[in-house]
């Protein structure tokens, strides 16, 4: 019996405030603790970025909370996890990156089908404040439309 994919955590703030270019699937090195801690959900991608440092992409301030049955080998929560890229998508992402403006921004954290813990993660660049009440008027505008649109129906 095949396993669907589980999600873990979305980051909807960044889609707020980036625009997002590009998605890529990276996995993620992790502890045993980090791992349990994961399938419970408690997890926070709400502030982290992923930075390339010496040709490694890690992620920055992702927050994993503490397993609770964990003993004194339980994880660091703030602790910059590496992430898991072939060098030819390193070589990439920094080449992307170093564009004015544009950052690595985590998206989505879930479990693959074979139960691997992975993250997409977002070639993103910051949106102005003017962009985001403009992303806003466009939605409730499309929201408008439709509603219009359906009390025409009926």
């Amino acid at each position: 019996m095949a396993r669907q994919e589980q999600s873990i955590a979305e980051n909807r703030k960044a889609r707020h405030d980036y625009f997002i270019d590009e998605v890529i699937e990276a996995g993620i090195a992790l502890t045993g603790t980090e791992v349990k801690s994961m399938r419970l959900g408690r997890v926070n991608l709400r502030d982290s970025f992923a930075r390339v440092i010496n040709g490694e992409v890690f992620l920055v301030n992702l927050h994993v909370a503490p397993y609770d049955k964990g003993n004194r080998w339980n994880h660091e929560p703030y602790r910059d996890r590496k992430l898991l890229l072939h060098k030819k998508e390193i070589r990439e992402l920094r080449a992307r990156i170093k564009q004015e403006g544009m950052t690595l921004v985590p998206v989505r954290l879930y479990f693959d089908n074979h139960g691997r813990c992975k993250v997409l993660l977002g070639v993103a660049k910051g949106k102005k404040q003017y962009d985001k009440r403009r992303t806003i008027h466009e939605r409730e505008a499309e929201r408008h439309m439709d509603r219009v649109m359906k009390d025409r129906t009926r």
